[in-house]
């Protein structure tokens, strides 16, 4: 029995909620609909649905074999018209990962803008500050900002680099001084950006040596506006991305310290596997997020 008929008929099952009604969207009988899911089953040798009188539900088993059959008939939809309109344009499931979304790296706003170009794409995306494997959890790419990583496996898209520096208010500096090296730091309230949960030291360089801070942070968050907010408001002294405090530094509501050190520059980047590297979807996206933050 064909294989991918048994998949597209459990599936059209799960959405529809019972056998009749994925009957009418498939345009077949309710019982060639049955007689599927059932070699279906049997050939996995365990139920994929709870039968009752009034419906049909996935079990645990049937909720997570859903997931993995849903992709496999995206891909084969993908494929099978990858050497036409895919090229031009995004067709089917993209789940997506990426930071969570704050100026200037707004993910949301362009998984937006993405989607009314390509309005045949369906996307999930998740938003978290933690790193992930794309593999392991299934994610057909993700979006991240940290620092460049040489001995990854997966494509590795780089379309952005970004300059840290660290930063106070001119009312902070004159209540408290500046510092006058990494060290000092100690003495002052810090305001922490992490950009994700290992980000809990800052490193400054200098002639060659290296300088690390244990950041015990008076205020800490994984969005920039209220950190850059309580450095302009003359709360502490942070580390910011050259990107997000360059108005504030022009208008002379932020000063920088510490010039004579420098910090690791992060990268934005577009991580998939190499397995994803001929999905027109992927390389669409890929292409329009270089497009618009490179």
């Amino acid at each position: 029995m064909d294989r991918f008929a048994e998949l597209n008929a459990f599936v059209a099952v799960t959405e529809a909620g019972g056998f009749a009604a994925a009957a009418r969207e498939l345009g077949q009988s309710r019982s060639a609909i049955n007689r599927l899911v059932l070699a279906l089953e049997q050939r996995l040798g365990l139920p994929l649905l709870n039968r009752t009188t009034r419906n049909v539900s996935p079990t645990s088993d049937g909720r997570a074999f859903y997931a993995k059959a849903k992709r496999i008939l995206d891909d084969l939809d993908e494929a099978e018209t990858a050497l036409g309109a895919a090229h031009e344009e995004a067709i089917g499931q993209m789940r997506i990962n990426g930071p969570v979304s704050q100026d200037p790296i707004n993910i949301s706003r362009a998984v937006v803008d993405f989607m009314k170009i390509h309005p045949k794409v369906r996307i999930d995306l998740t938003l978290e500050s933690r790193l992930v494997d794309p593999v392991a959890e299934g994610f057909d790419l993700v979006v991240r900002v940290d620092e460049p990583d040489e001995t990854t496996m997966m494509v590795d898209h780089r379309l952005a680099e970004f300059e840290y520096m660290c930063c106070a208010s001119p009312d902070y500096v004159a209540a408290h001084g500046a510092p006058s090296a990494p060290e000092a730091l100690s003495e002052h309230a810090l305001l922490h950006f992490h950009g994700a949960p290992h980000m809990q030291t800052w490193r400054f360089q200098s002639g060659g040596a290296s300088f690390e801070v244990t950041v015990s942070s008076r205020l800490c968050s994984n969005n920039i506006e209220p950190i850059l907010e309580a450095c302009k408001a003359g709360l502490g002294v942070a580390v910011l991305p050259g990107i997000a405090v360059r108005e504030a530094l022009q208008a002379g509501d932020l000063t920088r310290l510490l010039g004579a050190y420098s910090l690791p520059r992060r990268v934005l980047q577009v991580i998939y596997p190499p397995n994803r590297h001929l999905s027109a979807k992927v390389r669409l996206f890929t292409d329009f997020l270089c497009d618009r933050f490179s």
